[in-house]
C-alpha cells in the first residue's frame, strides 16, 4: 500500500487491518456499503482477539464468548471501489466480568482522512444457553491485559 500520508490514530498502537474497497462491496450510491463497514468491524475483531490468543479452540473449551450487544458507527466519508484502507482497532475496557468494549477508526492513507469511527460493547454469554455468564479467567487476562487506556470505554449506564 502506498501511504502518502501519515496517519493520525486516535489512541496509540492499533491493530490493523488493510482493506481494499471491492466493487461488490459498493451499494446503489456507488459508496461502500454499511453493511460491508460492519463486516470489517467483525474481521479485525476476530482477528485481533485470535493474535492475542482468544482462539475459537479456547472460546469452544471455555464454553464462553463474547457477543456484541451495542455497534455505533460514525460514518464520515465514503470509501468508493479501488480505494485502499487501513481499519485500526483497540480493546478499550473491560469491566472484570461481563463487559468489554472495542474502538475502531478506519483510515483512508491516501489523503489522511478518517471514513469511519466506531464503538462496540460486548457481553460474555455462554456458548450453549446463549445468556450473559461470568467472563473466564483466560478472557479476563486477555481483555484486562490489552485494554488501552484512554479510548472510549464502557458505558457507565
Amino acid at each position: 500500500m502506498n501511504v502518502d500520508h501519515d496517519i493520525q490514530w486516535d489512541l496509540p498502537d492499533p491493530f490493523t487491518l488493510e482493506i481494499v474497497v471491492r466493487e461488490e462491496d459498493t451499494d446503489r450510491l456507488g459508496h461502500a456499503n454499511n453493511v460491508v463497514y460492519v463486516r470489517w468491524l467483525e474481521d479485525i475483531s476476530w482477528a485481533h482477539i485470535e493474535s492475542l490468543g482468544m482462539t475459537w479452540s479456547l472460546h469452544e473449551s471455555t464454553g464462553k464468548a463474547m457477543a456484541i450487544t451495542r455497534t455505533e458507527i460514525d460514518y464520515l466519508a465514503s470509501a468508493n471501489a479501488g480505494d485502499h484502507l487501513v481499519l485500526g482497532t483497540w480493546l478499550t475496557g473491560f469491566d472484570g466480568r461481563f463487559r468489554s468494549s472495542r474502538q475502531f477508526q478506519l483510515v483512508r492513507p491516501s489523503d489522511g482522512k478518517t471514513l469511519v469511527r466506531a464503538v462496540s460493547t460486548h457481553a460474555c454469554v455462554d456458548m450453549k444457553s446463549q445468556r450473559p455468564a461470568r467472563a473466564p479467567r483466560e478472557f479476563a487476562e486477555i481483555l484486562s491485559s490489552a485494554s488501552v487506556p484512554g479510548g472510549k470505554g464502557l458505558a457507565t449506564d
